[in-house]
């Protein structure tokens, strides 16, 4: 019974999330880039530059065009994500025929930083939701499996070539609004996805390591994990080799206490971009 409860709340938080993300891109869409002809990165970014080149409609064009990276994801992550994200596509193409949103401004600046928010939102939301509205990232990831190339890498090469196709059909000065659009947009999603928490993996390596737990368990709330090591670097003996996960806004105050007990410890940091359970998600912010 709580398994169906569950899963039943799961799929309304959904549900929720992916409304509340085509929303925001129909409204960044349709009330700063469309009527300006700017464009974006990505799959919408192409959808756009055609838009504006042919006459022939976005909300055509977005779901044309996002048909193989559907297929795409369904071989690559599964039948459930491909579902969530046909439809989700579907539902932007119907939000930007029937949703009436009007452009709010006609300044550059106000539209490329405005635009690229609210549909960097819109992406970002979709993906909390457990599907995407812009097939970018699901080519990346195939081609990423196949080269050497990181996901990072290949969204950053495939929106260098739509942007060279900007300055060279539209204008340059088009396209460089077009790389404050993706800008502002990469950054919103990576702040929805990830929020605020961005957590940091630490392993610390000190003689002191005592105290160093001692100061995470007790004055910062947090668990460790502790790992039996061994040097390998000059005399060979046994250590504790400590591990533990804090927040982005707790690193500063982690790292200031490490050099007040031992200056000369050993720290590796690790951006971590999503967890469960745990110390760090039972207690709040000190």
């Amino acid at each position: 019974m709580n398994h169906i409860k569950n899963r039943n709340t799961r799929f309304i938080k959904e549900l929720l999330l992916i409304i509340a993300g085509v929303t925001s891109a129909c409204f960044g869409l349709k009330s700063f880039l469309m009527p300006s002809h700017f464009i974006d990165g990505g799959v919408t970014g192409i959808s756009l530059l055609i838009s504006t080149l042919t006459g022939f409609k976005l909300s055509y064009l977005i779901v044309i065009i996002n048909i193989p990276f559907v297929i795409l994801g369904y071989r690559q992550i599964g039948k459930g994500f491909a579902i969530k994200t046909a439809v989700a596509i579907a539902a932007l193409s119907v939000a930007l025929i029937v949703l009436p949103f009007q452009p709010i401004t006609h300044d550059k600046l106000l539209i490329a930083f405005f635009g690229g928010l609210f549909l960097g939102g819109g992406i970002g939301l979709a993906m909390r939701g457990g599907c995407v509205i812009d097939g970018t990232e699901v080519l990346a990831l195939y081609i990423s499996k196949n080269s050497i190339l990181t996901v990072g890498n290949i969204i950053l090469i495939l929106n260098i070539i739509i942007f060279a196709f900007a300055a060279y059909f539209l204008n340059i000065e088009t396209a460089l609004y077009a790389i404050l659009t993706y800008l502002s947009a990469s950054s919103t999603i990576d702040f929805i996805v990830n929020g605020i928490e961005q957590y940091t993996g630490v392993t610390i390596i000190s003689e002191h390591q005592d105290a160093i737990k001692g100061f995470i368990i007790n004055e910062m709330k947090r668990g460790v994990t502790i790992y039996k090591g061994e040097g390998g670097y000059g005399e060979k003996k046994d250590i504790d080799i400590i591990f533990t996960v804090v927040t982005k806004l707790e690193m500063s105050k982690l790292q200031t206490a490490i050099r007040q007990i031992d200056a000369d410890a050993f720290v590796i940091q690790q951006q971590i971009a999503d967890l469960k359970g745990g110390v760090v998600k039972r207690h709040a912010l000190h």
